[in-house]
């Protein structure tokens, strides 16, 4: 069994109810509340893969407006004892899944801010969300293999909030098609 998991319900909306060989999890937005759930849901199963899916802002104008793999995370929202930003004091500062994919950057804030973007953009990252460190530094501790999938939904730059909400359904439906296709649903 596979679980599936996203932030929010309505990045979910193209999925059915019900997906052959996959639990569902909805989180809630942000760092903790993706660790919590993410984590009372590995205390009570052991999943033979998380699939994460959702929607991420675009910092790298080269990144086109479909679904990535993830393949590495970092935290924008933190700094060491040194104050170097993206240091966190006792986690990884990147956390690998793989190859050949983004890296994705991870704050509890929602980033709609050109300038800010440009500050995420030079710590190495080229996508932006609020969840995937937290939910792969979960799946690693319980040893878990996870590969996450985000449909880029806006630029992460003034109006993004309403990019967002105009955009979310056709991702979910961008998400929902790339389940089908690579695990055949």
């Amino acid at each position: 069994m596979r679980l599936l998991v996203a932030a929010l319900e309505r990045e979910l909306v193209a999925f059915p109810a019900e997906l052959p060989g996959f639990e569902r999890l909805v989180t809630g937005p942000g760092k903790l509340q993706a660790t919590h759930a993410l984590t009372r849901a590995l205390e009570r199963t052991r999943y033979e893969e998380i699939v994460v899916v959702g929607t991420a802002g675009a910092i790298h104008e080269d990144v086109e407006a479909t679904v990535h793999d993830v393949t590495s995370a970092i935290q924008h929202d933190v700094t060491d004892l040194d104050h170097v930003v993206g240091q966190h004091v006792s986690l990884p500062a990147v956390l690998t899944l793989g190859q050949d994919g983004h890296t994705i950057a991870t704050g509890d804030h929602f980033i709609d801010d050109a300038e800010v973007a440009a500050g995420i953009q030079a710590l190495g990252a080229s996508l932006v969300d609020m969840e995937v460190y937290a939910y792969v530094w979960v799946a690693q501790q319980y040893d878990v293999p996870i590969r996450v999938l985000k449909a880029v939904s806006d630029r992460a730059r003034d109006g993004a909030l309403a990019d967002w909400g105009e955009s979310t359904d056709a991702c979910s439906a961008l998400l929902r098609e790339r389940i089908r296709n690579d695990y055949g649903l």
